[in-house]
């Protein structure tokens, strides 16, 4: 199967290993990856602070970059959100009726990570192996993204060696909230802290999660506590095999 990579901006730039993690496991899999180097930001960013028809060139550019692939995947299930619930929204109002039409068919072949390995390819055990104590903390996607639900974690359970624990209140939010935090420092401040100190009670060796931008802000949360905890996406587990440095 030909799978194309949305990487996203944000993993493009700040933590591009969850790239790499992707291809490690959809290869291992027996399937090739490809991926178009010109493209660019979702759009989300803009849509959040306002600048919607700003937006719309990304959608046209989005459109351009991925029209003439069978699946779309992304470690990210915000992007896929924006794509999938925004783009044909943006392309109606601000854009034009082909515009429309082209962005519905293809918002329909963009899945996240997770979705993609369970739902289309029917798949749980990728061979992974990952002898560490895990919790993981699920998007809580305040923004239109797919709330994942049972998919990453029937992932992880499928990992051998893992000591997979239940985390706190793990569907509250980080905090972190798309521009809330740019907003109201006092708020997603505290609801850090509380993410941070139910992580801490799992005495868990790594947070695995399913947005890198969550795992980075809670990361940072661990950080200034002094933690050793580890932040790891989903897709860094599952590249891990047996024998490999976790």
């Amino acid at each position: 199967m030909r799978v194309t990579l949305l990487i996203t901006c944000f993993n493009d730039t700040m933590v591009p290993g969850t790239g790499r993690s992707v291809v490690s496991v959809l290869e291992r899999l027996g399937h090739t990856v490809e991926f178009p180097h010109e493209q660019s930001c979702c759009g989300q960013m803009h849509l959040n602070v306002g600048y919607r028809p700003d937006a719309r060139l990304l959608v046209q550019r989005f459109v351009q970059m991925f029209a003439q692939c069978d699946f779309v995947v992304t470690p990210s299930a915000a992007c896929a959100g924006m794509i999938r619930a925004n783009h044909p929204v943006l392309a109606e109002r601000y854009g034009s009726a082909d515009l429309h039409r082209e962005v519905t068919e293809l918002a329909g072949r963009v899945h996240e990570f997770s979705e993609f390995l369970t739902a289309v390819l029917g798949v749980t055990d990728v061979g992974a192996a990952f002898p560490h104590r895990v919790a993981y903390s699920p998007t809580c996607q305040v923004s239109d993204g797919p709330r994942l639900g049972e998919p990453p974690l029937r992932l992880l359970r499928a990992v051998k060696d893992i000591e997979l624990v239940d985390l706190p209140a793990a569907g509250s939010c980080c905090g972190l909230g798309s521009t809330a935090a740019a907003d109201d420092r006092e708020t997603p401040a505290a609801m850090l802290a509380d993410k941070v100190a139910a992580v801490l009670r799992t005495e868990a060796e790594v947070l695995c999660g399913a947005d890198d931008t969550c795992l980075m802000h809670i990361g940072d949360g661990l950080y200034r506590q002094g933690s050793r905890v580890r932040t790891m996406h989903l897709a860094e587990i599952l590249a891990a095999t047996e024998g490999a440095d976790g």
